[in-house]
Formats: structure tokens, sequence, C-alpha cells
């Protein structure tokens, strides 16, 4: 019933040389002005790389021993809120960071690295960013587009696989958004850049990583814990982590966190769409120090 009573999807505009949609935009000067504390922790993704993922990781090493009834009864989006979204009859996103009662704050946001409120810089605040190879993350972005009521309509493959190559879906180009982060990171010690595909392959030794950066050292049973709790399977059956609770998705034409794989866009790239894909690439991805991977 509450799906009816949702805002049609929006329309695409450019917002600063970025798509967006107004969700993302309307709060912007409050957002710009947002003040920052110091332990605040921001998760920063391009959409569909893994930021439920990594939030969840954070949330469990934070919290989980502390305030365990968190886990079973406030959804994963009230724990890590999003911080530019705005949709009418919601609480903004930004409120949601104003009312968290935890310390340090898990904040979540899709901004490329040029939208980040000036004051995470200037309170030195961590930041994680999590990057997913751009082939899985179109596919994973195109089913979620076709769910999410929120977003865009998608149209069909063929002509999704054209806007996400030209940038023309919500935050903007793919490409420009790991690049900025990526040179951010070569200049920013604050910045702990990710990448998807590590945490498939060993969700333990990324989890290692994510602590020793941000000074936790949680004991060996509580890695062990959190490393089994975090898989693919058991998000998506819990209800705290898998979006089912949310009023904004609609559950008849997808699942929010719908394989988790690394590669599955074998099952969707034709051959053609590949070359062309691999064309463009190259153009636009000009680092040779910035490497994901479309396989493990």
């Amino acid at each position: 019933t509450v799906a009816m009573e949702l805002p049609s999807r929006p329309e695409l505009f450019d917002f600063r040389g970025v798509s967006m949609t107004h969700f993302f935009t309307d709060n912007w000067e409050n957002v710009q002005n947002f003040k920052a504390r110091p332990d605040d922790v921001l998760i920063a993704t391009y959409p569909k790389a893994g930021t439920t993922w990594v939030s969840y990781i954070l949330d469990l090493l934070y919290f989980g021993q502390t305030s365990p009834e968190r886990q079973t009864s406030v959804p994963i989006y009230e724990r890590v809120p999003f911080l530019e979204l705005i949709v009418p009859k919601f609480v903004p996103g930004l409120d949601q960071v104003e009312r968290l009662p935890t310390s340090p704050r898990l904040i979540k946001t899709h901004f490329p690295v040029q939208f980040v409120p000036k004051s995470f810089w200037e309170q030195n605040c961590k930041i994680i960013y999590v990057a997913r190879n751009a082939k899985d993350n179109m596919v994973s972005y195109f089913h979620f587009d076709s769910m999410a009521m929120i977003e865009p309509d998608p149209g069909d493959w063929n002509n999704y696989f054209q806007r996400f190559m030209q940038g023309k879906v919500v935050t903007g180009s793919w490409y420009d958004h790991v690049n900025g982060w990526w040179k951010k990171k070569q200049t920013s010690p604050n910045v702990h850049y990710m990448f998807y595909e590590d945490l498939v392959e060993d969700t333990g030794r990324e989890i290692d990583k994510l602590c020793s950066f941000l000074g936790l050292s949680p004991s060996e049973d509580e890695r062990k814990r959190i490393t089994g709790g975090v898989q693919f399977d058991k998000m998506k059956k819990n209800n705290m982590t898998n979006y089912s609770t949310h009023a904004r998705m609609d559950f008849k034409t997808g699942s929010f966190m719908r394989k988790g794989r690394v590669g599955d866009w074998k099952n969707h790239f034709t051959v053609a769409q590949n070359e062309e894909f691999d064309e463009d690439y190259k153009k636009k991805m000009k680092d040779p120090t910035l490497q994901l991977r479309t396989d493990l």
C-alpha cells in the first residue's frame, strides 16, 4: 500500500556537471553546511558498489557488542543514514544523521568526491570508499533501478548500457566517481579505498585492513563472528539488512540484494557490448594505478 503513495519516478538533470535527481539535490545547502564531528565515519560509494555491506561491517565492528539490540530492531538504512537523500514523507537523511544516538556516527553518501561537505575534510574524519568493477556495477545498478521507485526508469538493457557509459545515471559517471576518489586518496591519509572484489575474495582480510585504518582491535572471536555474519546469503535473509522493510522498494520486480557475485556481467553483456565497453573503458580509465577486477 505504501508503494502507491510514492512520488512518480524522477527526471535526471545535470547538477554542477553531474547527473542527479532532485531527491539528491533538494537538500543541497543544508547538506553542504553539515557540521561533521571528528569521530564521524563516512562511507562513500558509487551506487550498488557494496555500500550496505561495508555499512553493516562497520556497524558490527563499532556496535555489535555494545548495542546488540539495534542489530535486531533498527534497519541498516537507519543505523547508517544516507546523508543527501531527501524524499517527501520520509525523514531527510541529514535529519536522521543529526538524530543518531551512536558515537561514532556512521554516515553514507553516494556523492562524487567534489560534492562531499567540507566539514568532513576539516574535521579529519575517516572516510571509506568502496569501488566495484564497472561491468558488475552497471548490471547491479540496472536491476536496482528497475525496482527502486526513487530512480529514473532504467529503460531496457541496451538503452541502459549506453546511458551508463555516458554517465547518464544518478550520481553521474562511474569513471569520474572512482577516479575522483582514487585521486583524493593519493593525497589524503583519511581515505581508505577498498574494492568490492577484494571483499568477496577474502572478507576477513578486508575487515582486518579496515580495523587497522580505524584503529579498532576486535578479539579473534568477534572478528570471526562478524566475518561470518556479513556473508551475502546471511545479509540477504536478514530483514534488518536486506531493505525488505523499506517503503521505497518494489519487491515485486526484484530484490535489493540480488546476487552479490563477481562476474555476473557475463550473463548480461553481449560479445559486441563487451567489446564496445572495453574500448570506451580504455579511453576513460587513464590511471594505470587504478585496476579493477571483473573476475575472480
